[in-house]
């Protein structure tokens, strides 16, 4: 994807409040390409440490890629239940930006 794209996604990630989370794929609608959930994932490559990336996860709630350890780590000092790479009560937690915004 693009420049404008990614900087949309950013934004988004940055609105999540803490102690919810979100999907890919909300974030892709969000910005005008519904189905386009990977190109989010893709857009999530490089980031700051302080980036709030652990509150995306996918459509069913897990914590997907290599970071499962960090961003569990860092839900749970939100407040958000992770077992074995699940958000628990994912429902209750998630933050539609469609909704939201």
């Amino acid at each position: 994807m693009n420049n404008l794209f990614n900087k949309q996604v950013f934004e988004i990630i940055n609105m999540i409040p803490k102690g919810r989370v979100t999907s890919y794929g909300a974030i892709a609608k969000a910005v005008g390409y519904p189905n386009h959930a990977r190109h989010v994932g893709n857009a999530l490559r490089n980031y700051n440490e302080d980036f709030p990336a652990h509150r995306v996860c996918n459509a069913s709630g897990r914590i997907t890629g290599s970071c499962i350890r960090d961003f569990a780590g860092k839900l749970k000092s939100e407040g958000v239940g992770v077992k074995d790479g699940k958000i628990q009560n994912f429902k209750k937690l998630f933050w539609n930006p469609l909704d939201e915004l």
